[in-house]
């Protein structure tokens, strides 16, 4: 678990030196990183496609040497009350899932004549609309997790408190499959191909989210013996979800061995990244590929629920009237918030499935014989 992955120092954008024992990186090798990036970028591009001379190499050194210079110079303007920027091991996932999804989604975009740009488009349409769904849904039903403690002012800006963790994934497609139907409606796009396009990206930047989670301690679970057992320490989020709900005492130093779920459920969408997008290659129509998706992702779901601990089974109550009052029954059912979600997501997923395949082989005997073909008898 590593909440902050590190600290981008400000005071010394030099130095390599830790801060608070968190790994520090000076600002400067920050850009001068970026800078790095954008110059082989620019020589893969560029310089690969119209070759360089001699006369390029001093314009390049120039550009370095400016780069470091005006480092140098805005050094001295940063206020030296602020030393650092922390960089937060969830967050970070998460721009690593956007952008190597969003860069293998516009690939495969290609190569079905779509424009890449578009892809790109989507993709931060989708990543704003996924956190906020998935935040929405946490604040609906934990808000004693969000609230906790917090009055006035403090009270809404803890709605927008990620870096203390609070996402649910299904909360997330729920809003992002609107604005993605939205996006394909108002660009006049067939939503089904472009689901197939962007689904294995979906996996890809899943599996990025839940190595997030890891780090961030959220989404933990349930005790666990195992040699791949995991703890977290004091001050995470995980010690702090189990002392309030009396699983664990505030004086232990870290949680109990639990499974580690996030790395089951990223590992379980790196399969099935590289199940759809092999897939894509070979479907025989738009939707295949979402068909797929949607009757496996549930149901690996649905097992990993079974080793978090994070969720409750859901406690429904039936009231009932009756001529001398009302009678109130209240039990337990079997399963988690996902786990139904996944039964309705699975049973969607085989109609769907059931609906291509029915309009495929409709196609198929709806078409005309080859010119020439004699008549059958």
């Amino acid at each position: 678990m590593r909440q902050t992955l590190l600290r981008i120092r400000l005071d010394d954008i030099w130095s390599m030196a830790p801060i608070d024992d968190i790994t520090g990186v000076g600002l400067g090798f920050v850009v001068l990183l970026i800078w790095s990036l954008m110059a082989v970028n620019w020589a893969v591009t560029t310089v690969r496609r119209d070759g360089i001379t001699r006369e390029d190499l001093p314009g390049a050194l120039i550009w370095f040497g400016s780069a470091v210079a005006l480092l140098s110079i805005g050094q001295w303007f940063i206020p030296a009350s602020l030393t650092s920027i922390p960089v937060y091991g969830y967050g970070f996932m998460l721009f690593l899932g956007f952008f190597s999804g969003a860069w293998l989604a516009m690939r495969r975009a290609k190569s079905v004549g779509l424009s890449g740009d578009l892809i790109w488009d989507l993709a931060v349409w989708l990543i704003v609309s996924g956190i906020g769904g998935a935040r929405l849904l946490y604040v609906i039903r934990f808000p004693e997790n969000v609230f906790a403690g917090k009055v006035g002012p403090a009270k809404f800006w803890a709605i927008f408190n990620l870096p203390d963790g609070g996402l649910v994934l299904y909360g997330g497609v729920i809003l992002g499959l609107l604005v993605f139907f939205w996006f394909c409606h108002r660009r006049k796009l067939n939503p089904l191909l472009m689901a197939d396009v962007i689904m294995p990206s979906f996996f890809v930047g899943l599996a990025f989210g839940r190595l997030g989670c890891f780090l961030n301690g959220c989404c933990y679970g349930d005790v666990c013996s195992l040699p791949w057992a995991v703890q977290f320490p004091e001050g995470s989020a995980t010690f702090a979800a189990l002392v309030s709900k009396g699983f664990l005492s505030e004086t232990a130093t870290a949680t109990m061995s639990l499974h580690p779920t996030q790395l089951y459920s990223s590992i379980n969408a790196v399969v099935l990244a590289i199940l759809t997008a092999t897939y894509f290659k070979h479907r025989h129509q738009n939707g295949a590929v979402l068909a797929l998706a949607l009757c496996t992702y549930p149901v690996t779901r649905f097992v990993i629920e079974y080793l978090r601990s994070d969720e409750l089974t859901v406690v429904m109550t039936i009231r009932t009237a009756l001529l001398w009052g009302e009678e109130v029954t209240t039990f337990t059912t079997p399963f988690t918030p996902s786990q139904w979600v996944s039964v309705v997501l699975f049973s969607i997923g085989l109609a769907f499935a059931y609906y291509l395949q029915r309009r495929a082989r409709g196609a198929a005997f709806a078409t005309p014989p080859p010119s020439g073909t004699p008549a059958a008898a």
